[in-house]
């Protein structure tokens, strides 16, 4: 656990000191986020007020330095790292790619539920594609070089495979991530409490977001 700074919000007393801060950004909207169609391996681009929204991460951001900036390597993920003005330090991580839903990728859930009633991807996994024990495992490297940095760091990454990650920072299995609802073009920050791992804010619109030390 990497101590960074003494003088944020989230200090309890006098003396006590507050570590790493990850910003978890998810990717601006595509044509298929639209239209709630499973996103996985397939490679989309922002759509034009994908890249419009994704811009309003800029004031967001600009007051921070960022030890770590992590990307996923799918275009509409790199796009908004681009946008957010942080893609100058930004290193591509394959771990963050999004849940591969193998034979669902680019099926709605409701298509899903026609063949698989019931059918929960926090729970039931993918056919051809990952359970979620397999989406935990990369998470974890992920957090594991969150951790190690010696700053803040930023991820940008997808839905699926972001509520995995807070479930895992909070110690829960990867599966709980159900209860982390995420839309398109969001910003959150995960942080600690008393040296425990915590979620300071989650889910936030870029329009709007003043965030705070």
């Amino acid at each position: 656990m990497v101590i960074i700074s003494a003088s944020r919000d989230n200090r309890d007393g006098p003396g006590l000191v507050s570590v790493v801060q990850v910003f978890v950004i998810r990717h601006g909207e595509t044509e298929w986020s639209l239209n709630g169609r499973h996103t996985g391996t397939t490679d989309l681009p922002l759509t034009d007020n994908g890249r419009r929204v994704a811009q309003l991460l800029r004031p967001a951001l600009a007051a921070r330095t960022f030890a770590l900036v992590l990307v996923s390597p799918m275009q509409r993920a790199r796009e908004t790292c681009e946008l957010s003005g942080v893609a100058g330090t930004a290193a591509i991580d394959r771990d963050l790619v999004e849940w591969n839903y193998g034979k669902y990728e680019g099926l709605t859930a409701k298509q899903i539920h026609e063949t698989a009633p019931g059918w929960l991807v926090f729970r039931d996994g993918c056919p051809g594609g990952e359970a979620p024990e397999e989406v935990g495992a990369r998470v974890d490297r992920v957090i594991a070089r969150a951790r190690a940095a010696a700053g803040d760091v930023a991820l940008f990454a997808h839905g699926h495979v972001l509520r995995a990650l807070v479930a895992r920072w909070l110690g829960l299995p990867p599966g709980a991530g159900q209860h982390f609802l995420l839309d398109t073009a969001t910003l959150s920050v995960l942080d600690h409490y008393r040296g425990l791992p915590a979620v300071k804010t989650w889910n936030a619109p870029l329009a709007g977001y003043k965030g705070g030390s």
